[in-house]
């Protein structure tokens, strides 16, 4: 698999659970504009069978390298970015993973469990970033349970491994000279951003700022009935130049560490 047929079947993949993207995107085309996509993030837990250093090889093979590393305390996070070697229009790779040490006994025991009770060949799968919930996350009971300690945990057991964001590079629209003036377009359009720590993070002297909107609600079917919870977001990206006048290609944590609520069950029921 090349680098544009992997990143083409992550879009697929996620845009099938967020039709608010591909929706998105016809409001931005219908003005002209082109969509350049600025990042994708992915999720994980620190397993040794799943975690960052499994998820980046097909990345690593199709030419991208590691950059960045991050770390988000109160989330028990940790972080990697990555960025193609040769292609400089390629988007960032932002794959982090939950520090399952880090939690409750509970949480480590159900999501060891979870693990566990999957046909361990499949870890071994090189398209594994593309597999979704390969351990068939259908009980709302596990859910639920899950949600009170890591809302990023229960993310997980319903989604999988697939994009969790694409971002748009808003620095590549013609019309849009600030991310405030693009936040402003989609809410005139009837989008609900996330605005846990202002709609806008980050600050030009961070050389960063960040948006997204909510994620969308997904009808999941668990054993125990239909329930709609949060799947996938769209974020927009704004990047500054730094002192060598070339565009910050690096994430901020504190935004990051914001961004991750869009798909928090609590901002749903509070909009």
């Amino acid at each position: 698999m090349n680098k544009t047929q992997l990143l083409t079947k992550l879009w697929e993949q996620y845009a099938h659970i967020t039709p608010s993207a591909e929706k998105i995107h016809e409001l931005l085309q219908e003005r002209g504009e082109e969509i350049i996509n600025d990042h994708i993030a992915i999720r994980t837990f620190n397993d040794q069978r799943v975690n960052i250093a499994v998820l980046e090889k097909p990345f690593l093979n199709v030419g991208y390298e590691a950059k960045g590393e991050y770390n988000f305390e109160t989330k028990k996070l940790y972080a990697k970015h990555y960025e193609h070697a040769t292609d400089k229009d390629a988007p960032r790779i932002f794959i982090s993973e939950l520090e399952l040490e880090k939690c409750s006994a509970t949480l480590q025991e159900t999501v060891q469990d979870i693990l566990n009770n999957c046909d361990q060949n499949l870890f071994n799968d090189p398209e594994l970033v593309l597999s979704g919930s390969v351990w068939k996350g259908n009980s709302q009971a596990i859910y639920k349970s899950l949600l009170e300690e890591s809302e990023y945990a229960a993310w997980m057991y319903v989604y999988g491994f697939r994009a969790n964001h694409f971002t748009i590079n808003t620095n590549a629209l013609k019309d849009f000279k600030t991310l405030e003036e693009l936040n402003n377009f989609l809410e005139a359009n009837g989008w609900k951003l996330n605005a846990s720590g202002g709609k806008i993070k980050g600050t030009p002297e961070q050389l960063l700022e960040q948006s997204s909107t909510l994620a969308d609600l997904y009808t999941v079917d668990f054993e125990e009935g239909a329930l709609e919870i949060p799947s996938c977001y769209y974020e927009f990206a704004l990047r500054y130049p730094m002192s060598n006048g070339e565009l910050y290609q690096g994430f901020v944590a504190s935004s990051a560490d914001k961004i991750f609520e869009s798909t928090d069950v609590k901002l749903q029921e509070a909009k």
